[in-house]
């Protein structure tokens, strides 16, 4: 049986370090806030806020939610990006997408204060990724798997990885910052020829494409170590799956983390120390 790389314990481990950060915070009068911005009622969406705002309780940093009807024109969404960005007692916004089509996600996401962009949407923050400079913030996904093969040991350092997915969310991120990490990696995507030859060669998977059974056991092969992104509703199991067929590629591999229980839980952890970094850096 393979180990399973959970997020709890990483998680549990970074809340820690993060409650002593925010307690630094409060000796100077500072109180990280995150700004939330949603746009209707998706159900994904407000999940992901429900969880970010119980790991921001957690570690003491301030919530603002901002919501907007799924039928809110582009302004009403620039006037409240413009008033988070004005507001210095936010230090981070969190933009839930994707956006209703009849909006300019694209507009919206530049509109955003670059220091304020603790998920990488704009185009400052992907320049800091690809180009490996401390400018803005990775992807709050992308950095939790970084986070969880640290945390467990997973050796990068001229490590074969192959990724599968090419997002700018997670794929091409996590690609660069594994690269940073003097990784060899090959990006793959659900189009690619061969894709088991290519998998057959890694020591590390990470698997972001976004469809169930992506990855199965004809993909793996023993001594792997697999990073499942996905996170899908299967229907026919009534559950959330990734996008690795877990029973299967489980007994063959060394290491896979849980579909949930895995990458997810590390993502709001690395959201809050985003926020935290960001009321930090701040000139005050």
């Amino acid at each position: 049986m393979a180990r399973l790389l959970r997020g709890a314990p990483v998680s549990a481990a970074l809340t820690e370090e993060l409650v002593g950060r925010v307690a630094t915070l409060g000796e100077r009068g500072i109180v990280p806030t995150l700004a939330i911005v949603r746009v209707g009622e998706r159900e994904d969406d407000l999940s992901y806020e429900r969880s970010a705002e119980k790991r921001c309780g957690r570690v003491g940093i301030g919530v603002r939610t901002f919501v907007l009807p799924p039928d809110c024109s582009q302004d009403e969404l620039m006037d409240v990006i413009v008033e988070v960005n004005t507001d210095d007692s936010i230090h981070g916004c969190l933009m839930l997408r994707p956006l209703p089509k009849t909006l300019d996600e694209e507009a919206a996401c530049e509109a955003l204060e670059p220091t304020k962009d603790i998920d990488c949407i704009t185009a400052g923050s992907l320049y800091g990724v690809f180009s490996n400079r401390p400018t803005g913030f990775p992807p709050c996904t992308a950095e939790a798997c970084i986070e969880l093969l640290d945390y467990y040991g997973v050796e990068l350092e001229g490590a074969r990885v192959v990724v599968v997915g090419r997002s700018l969310v997670v794929g091409k991120p996590v690609s660069c910052m594994l690269q940073a990490r003097n990784a060899t990696v090959t990006m793959c995507h659900t189009r690619t020829k061969n894709l088991v030859d290519e998998l057959s060669r890694a020591e590390v998977i990470v698997v972001a494409a976004g469809h169930v059974g992506t990855v199965g056991p004809d993909c793996v092969h023993e001594g792997q170590t697999v990073v499942d992104v996905g996170i899908n509703w299967d229907d026919k199991a009534g559950r959330l799956v990734g996008d690795v067929d877990f029973d299967a590629v489980e007994p063959i591999v060394s290491a896979i983390t849980p579909v949930p229980g895995g990458v997810g839980s590390v993502t709001t952890a690395v959201l809050c120390r985003h926020v935290i970094e960001a009321a930090e850096r701040k000139r005050y």
